[in-house]
């Protein structure tokens, strides 16, 4: 496998990312025991993959069933595990520190298009209580802290307590508010503790760069769309650079950004298809289905190619929309196919 450094440094090309993730697939499955058994049953042709389309894929529900990693016991240096939604069983991913190293260097990669070389004050819509369990990095603990090393000067708009710090809000925007500042927080996180209790107070944010992920089950639950969301942070904030970004625990450091336009385009490193959840072959571009996501970060575990939960359309250029939550039942049936197999 080629190292990251070289192939951040590589214009993005579907054919190298096609030839690494083939080498990924060989990879995993020389070290991954249950992931070459579902190779064997499912998919005894991998190392013939042409296209992006026919390379193999998981079903992402499977690290919260089986414990799927690439690396011996000894080598993790970190467990990670999705937050999980009420009623299921988080994710769970081993990863070792190369690729923790991985993740870092990709993330880098996709911050700076967005925040530039150099860190950038950074508002935190967080509380600092979620950095602080010993035992278990949450995906968002572990997104914070992820974000975090992209910033500098860091603030949190919660205080321990989980109420709006006015006077944190306030010393960071005297200090930095005049010159583009950094702001992150999960998108449900920024709609209920910024825009809900900040919405008054009249701060000027017009300098700030918001980068936002995460939670728009519940967004939806309230009947608030992207373009209110961003519309409710230029009326009270003058906040108008705004960036949502798709990513997950299970490809942490592998993240699609938003265009102006609203449409995801893939990291350098990645890829995202469309399938149809009747064939589950690959989709034409602009018809609906489950989002795959394609990463060349994972190395510690099979992660490489994942298909989510998550329902989107594509453009033919590859840029991907998502729409939202996927029936559970069509994913689950699958899910318990693969698992089986493992077993």
């Amino acid at each position: 496998m080629t190292p990251i450094a070289t192939l951040l440094e590589t214009p993005r090309d579907e054919t190298l990312l096609l030839a690494e993730l083939r080498a990924l697939t060989r990879h995993h499955r020389a070290h991954c025991p249950a992931y070459a058994a579902m190779l064997e049953r499912l998919w005894p042709d991998a190392d013939n993959a042409q296209h992006l389309a026919d390379l193999p894929w998981l079903p992402v529900s499977l690290f919260k069933r089986l414990e799927l990693r690439s690396i011996p016991a000894e080598a993790v240096a970190a467990e990670l595990t999705s937050s999980g939604t009420t009623g299921t069983r988080p994710s769970r991913v081993a990863v070792d520190a190369a690729t923790m190293d991985r993740q870092n260097r990709a993330l880098a990669a996709s911050m700076q298009e967005i925040l530039g070389p150099r860190r950038l004050p950074m508002l935190l819509v967080d509380s600092p209580r979620v950095l602080r369990d010993p035992a278990l990095i949450t995906a968002r603990g572990a997104g914070l802290l992820g974000m975090m090393r992209f910033g500098r000067s860091h603030a949190f708009a919660l205080g321990e307590d989980m109420q709006p710090d006015r006077a944190a809000i306030g010393t960071f925007l005297a200090r930095h508010g005049g010159a583009p500042f950094a702001v992150f927080g999960f998108t449900f996180m920024v709609w209920r503790h910024l825009v809900g209790a900040f919405a008054q107070d009249g701060l000027d944010m017009s300098q700030g760069i918001l980068l936002h992920s995460g939670g728009w089950k519940a967004m939806s639950a309230e009947a608030v769309d992207n373009a209110a969301f961003r519309a409710a942070l230029a009326r009270a904030f003058s906040l108008t650079r705004v960036h949502n970004f798709y990513g997950m625990a299970e490809q942490l450091g592998s993240i699609h950004l938003e265009s102006e336009d609203g449409w995801l385009r893939p990291p350098r490193l990645g890829a995202a298809l469309i399938r149809d959840p009747a064939t589950w072959q690959v989709a034409p571009p602009g018809t609906e289905g489950v989002v795959q996501v394609l990463s060349l970060v994972p190395t510690a575990y099979p992660g490489h190619s994942l298909l989510t939960e998550d329902w989107g359309v594509a453009r033919p250029s590859g840029e991907i929309r998502v729409l939202g939550r996927v029936p559970r039942a069509a994913l689950r049936g699958c899910s318990d196919v693969l698992a089986a197999e493992a077993s």
